[in-house]
């Protein structure tokens, strides 16, 4: 969706260049803490949405996508992706079931293409894929209290992960996983045309307002990746924490299944998702997709790139599984360390021996 949302348009809304929704309203630092502590209403609606109704449609999605979908509850949501013949990661999906039609959003500038993906391959079945930014928009309502807000706004407020109820006039409200240090979290899908109307209305039930940068930064911080910021051409779901909330382990075939199989199964991916700690001297912060540097050797990618309100400057990176928490590294001429929570996971025994026993082939080790 190319058109400036109506909300960044609004005095003090400071929008980045080539964006649509604003980036913050003046203090970046204070809305992080207002989503942290509070309730804070983030305009994310430069995500693409797709409507996709149709007696088929779970069956047909759980066919094409990563995720068990035949059985997904009316009211539920969940995460899934669409993966090349090779096993890389094409496209993210948030789901939400709600009265006979899987809504899914996705990053923004990728629904066109998923569109297209997906109506080639209805064949004869009952499914309506369609490209429905246009009329739809997201929000999200993001920090301890708002669920406080939602109640004042006489709004439902799903509990569980991932649930989903209706709002009135249109709509559903989804309960996501928590940002931050466990900040809780929901996304409401609203028309398009009413917007600035129900943005306002949430504005009147108490909540403040913070820019996509603030949202973004809670987002670094609980290490959720974003597909194209946080990945490349190269990403396979293991690399990741998809690998345990987007991927079903247990389903039938799918495009790219072998991979994601093959990898799981025979021991680590040959990277890993990390959040690195920068020392923060230079005022500019490095771009996504810069090298991390282990002295003049590239190691991995930078991804997001923030400045949090605690951490400091901080960044999520794909980095090869031998660097280590205590390796120096460079990202952009900072200093960077790679966060100690995220030191490389031991292996299980299972996984080990199998991955010796291919490395034992491979070297021609094993007698014939």
């Amino acid at each position: 969706m190319s058109t400036t949302s109506p909300l960044a348009a609004r005095a003090g809304a400071v929008v980045a260049e080539g964006g649509t929704v604003a980036a913050h309203h003046g203090d970046p630092l204070r809305e992080q803490r207002l989503l942290a502590e509070g309730a804070g209403l983030v305009d994310r609606s430069d995500r693409d949405v797709l409507a996709i109704p149709g007696p088929d449609r779970l069956s047909w999605l759980h066919s094409l996508t990563s995720q068990h979908l035949e059985r997904l509850a009316d009211g539920t949501g969940t995460q899934a992706l669409v993966l090349s013949p090779q096993g890389h990661v094409e496209h993210h999906l948030v789901l939400a079931e709600l009265g006979g039609t899987t809504w899914a959003d996705v990053e923004p500038g990728t629904g066109a293409a998923l569109a297209t993906f997906l109506q080639r391959m209805v064949f004869m079945l009952r499914v309506e894929p369609a490209l429905v930014t246009g009329d739809w928009a997201m929000l999200t309502l993001v920090g301890p209290r708002g669920s406080d807000v939602l109640a004042a706004a006489g709004l439902p407020a799903p509990e569980a992960p991932y649930a989903v109820a209706a709002l009135p006039g249109g709509g559903w409200v989804r309960r996501m996983p928590a940002l931050g240090d466990g900040v809780p979290a929901v996304d409401l899908l609203v028309p398009r045309a009413e917007l600035a109307a129900r943005a306002d209305a949430l504005a009147a039930a108490g909540a403040g307002t913070a820019g996509l940068d603030a949202y973004e930064a809670l987002r670094v911080e609980a290490r959720r990746p974003r597909l194209g910021a946080d990945t490349d051409h190269r990403t396979i779901p293991n690399e990741l924490e998809w690998l345990d909330s987007a991927v079903h382990l247990q389903k039938g075939c799918y495009r790219g299944q072998e991979t994601v199989a093959r990898v799981h199964n025979l021991g680590r991916p040959p990277r890993r998702l990390v959040l690195l700690h920068l020392d923060g001297v230079s005022e500019d912060l490095p771009a996504a997709g810069a090298p991390v540097l282990r002295g003049e050797r590239e190691v991995g990618r930078a991804g997001t790139v923030v400045r949090h309100h605690e951490l400091g400057v901080v960044a999520l990176a794909l980095v090869k599984q031998s660097v280590g928490a205590g390796d120096e590294l460079t990202v952009g001429g900072s200093r960077a360390v790679i966060d100690p929570d995220d030191a490389p996971a031991a292996l299980d025994d299972t996984r080990a021996a199998a991955r010796d026993r291919v490395r034992a082939v491979r070297s021609a080790t094993i007698g014939r």
